[in-house]
């Protein structure tokens, strides 16, 4: 645990570039989180934790990192999806976390990053875990389907975020405009705020399960979660290839049932400038079996990252050196 609480408090300290010298006895290497509440940044400390092996580690065979030696990562709390895309442009970032469909809106230049030119150097090193679309409502509210938010006090997120655009397209497949609402645009921090007393109705957070954000809120207010399910949720995953059937099981939230919903997954993406050996050494290590046990130990979503789905709903090309890896054991064909 020292160490891991070392390796993220490092990103409050540095702001160091990346050196690409292989001969370097010291090299840092950031991956762009979320915010310290939300579900991207304990989950990039794991992985730092994993993959990391300054001087001195214990030896891969010993059970210690499998990482490139000198290479320490740093889990770097950061805004999300969007601030992790432009980091990552910019070179601030090294890696970040992204949602699946604003990775393919940044790649494309659509959704969210319409009217920017498209990112087209953005790569994938894996798709990590699904992120869950939650539709949160109070219980009392009457609200027990999506069309029931018809006439209701909804939030759907900021101006900009990727989860207005996905809440946006639920609505639209159902039917519903937002004329038809009281629509409200709050980052999920407010709204649940708005929840708690009883001023909104519900609103949309895309999210791993747990939420630590909806835990809380569960634990002092009543609250449902509606369903996305149906052939609505099934045209969305036909329509959208970033979109997956999910569902939150019962009581991941105090006294909220199984829901049926629909997923995007978490990827970690980097740029195409980023050294081909390093990234193929990163992977090969994430899916180590030293890092597994540190991954099945941690945060629940640990456990959901698996090499079984490390590609499933890739939305941008692959990085050669994470290519190679899953090239060499079989997972993919070329």
């Amino acid at each position: 645990m020292r160490a891991f609480l070392t390796i993220l408090g490092i990103s409050l300290l540095l702001s160091i570039p990346f050196a690409t010298n292989p001969s370097d006895d010291l090299r840092f290497f950031r991956i762009g989180t979320g915010g310290v509440a939300g579900t991207y940044y304990p989950i990039g400390g794991m992985i730092a934790h994993a993959i990391s092996n300054p001087p001195g580690s214990r030896p891969c065979d010993s059970g210690g990192s499998c990482g490139p030696p000198g290479l320490v990562l740093i889990a770097q709390s950061a805004n999300g999806s969007v601030a992790n895309v432009n980091g990552i442009q910019t070179g601030n970032l090294e890696s970040g976390f992204v949602q699946s469909d604003v990775a393919y809106w940044a790649f494309t230049g659509t959704g969210t990053f319409e009217g920017d030119a498209p990112k087209q150097d953005l790569r994938a090193i894996a798709n990590l875990y699904p992120e869950s679309i939650h539709l949160v409502a109070r219980k009392d509210s009457g609200i027990r389907q999506v069309r029931d938010l018809i006439g209701k006090r909804v939030s759907i997120d900021e101006p900009g975020s990727g989860t207005l655009i996905d809440a946006g397209l639920v609505l639209r497949e159902y039917g519903i405009s937002n004329d038809e609402l009281e629509i409200e645009y709050m980052k999920p921090s407010i709204a649940i705020q708005r929840i708690r007393s009883n001023q909104l109705d519900a609103f949309f957070i895309v999210a791993g399960y747990p939420s630590r954000a909806i835990s809380e809120l569960a634990s002092d207010t009543e609250i449902v979660l509606i369903p996305i399910d149906g052939l609505e949720a099934d045209n969305l995953v036909s329509r959208y290839r970033f979109f997956a059937r999910d569902h939150i099981p019962p009581d991941v939230y105090a006294g909220v049932a199984k829901t049926e919903t629909v997923s995007v997954g978490a990827q970690w993406l980097v740029s195409s400038d980023v050294d081909s050996e390093v990234v193929y050494q990163i992977t090969r290590s994430l899916w180590h079996e030293n890092s597994r046990k540190l991954l099945d130990s941690g945060h629940v979503k640990g456990k959901h990252i698996s090499l079984q789905s490390a590609l499933d709903g890739i939305a941008v090309p692959l990085h050669p050196g994470s290519r190679r890896f899953y090239n060499e054991i079989g997972l993919m064909q070329e």
